[in-house]
């Protein structure tokens, strides 16, 4: 498979370089260039045309939040994954609400991000589980009017793909999720692609959503 191209975009000089190199060491991903802000960034985008941008949201001219929503209108087919410090409320609902596939902080380790890098490619949602805990517990704050219930599953889930949706609406990676269930990392995967069309969700997020929505969780 070719490697995934990233755009690497962060106004902190120091940290850029450092997650240039980083990245640049693994065979799966190739940088394709990088960006101090979200004007920078629209403009590298466009000539780059990167799979997948790492995003910080914190930056001067233009922050990650607008450069964000604009990517997600003039290029619908690259990914973008906010890649910052904080985790607050505002941050994580404006990041998503803009278009960002997900929510990583740069505490994240080396292959978590790779991984998370890899996800976005294939248009799957990746949440630091911190946020991912975040986005159920706004879910489950929103007010009772009524609305329509969600139908019942018509092909249930099984015991293991149940096990697989929990550790997946923590925000777990399949790695993660295959140490945690002791199965081989190709299993997951492809639990996770049943457990998401049973639930007819486009990604892991929705997933989580409709499994809360469902009584799953």
């Amino acid at each position: 498979m070719s490697p995934v191209r990233v755009l690497v975009v962060d106004d902190q000089a120091l940290f850029r370089e450092a997650l240039v190199t980083l990245l640049g060491a693994r065979p799966e991903v190739e940088v394709v260039g990088e960006a101090g802000d979200g004007h920078q960034a629209l403009d590298r985008a466009a000539a780059l045309r990167p799979d997948v941008v790492l995003m910080d949201l914190h930056m001067p001219v233009l922050d990650g939040i607008g450069a964000t929503r604009r990517l997600r209108v003039e290029q619908p087919g690259v990914r973008v994954l906010a890649l910052t410090t904080f985790d607050d409320d505002e941050d994580v609902f404006a990041a998503l609400r803009a278009g960002a596939l997900g929510y990583l902080l740069k505490d994240v380790s080396s292959d978590r991000l790779v991984e998370a890098v890899l996800s976005a490619a294939r248009g799957e949602s990746v949440l630091q589980p911190s946020v991912a805990a975040k986005v159920v517990a706004r879910f489950a704050q929103l007010d009772d009017a009524p609305r329509e219930r969600p139908q019942p599953l018509v092909v249930p889930l099984s015991d293991r793909e149940l096990d697989v949706l929990r550790l997946l609406a923590d925000g777990r990676s399949n790695r993660e999720i295959a140490g945690a269930l002791f199965l081989a990392e190709g299993t997951v995967k492809n639990h996770v692609t049943n457990v998401l069309g049973k639930l007819g969700a486009r990604d892991r997020t929705q997933a989580a959503l409709r499994a809360r929505a469902l009584d799953l969780l």
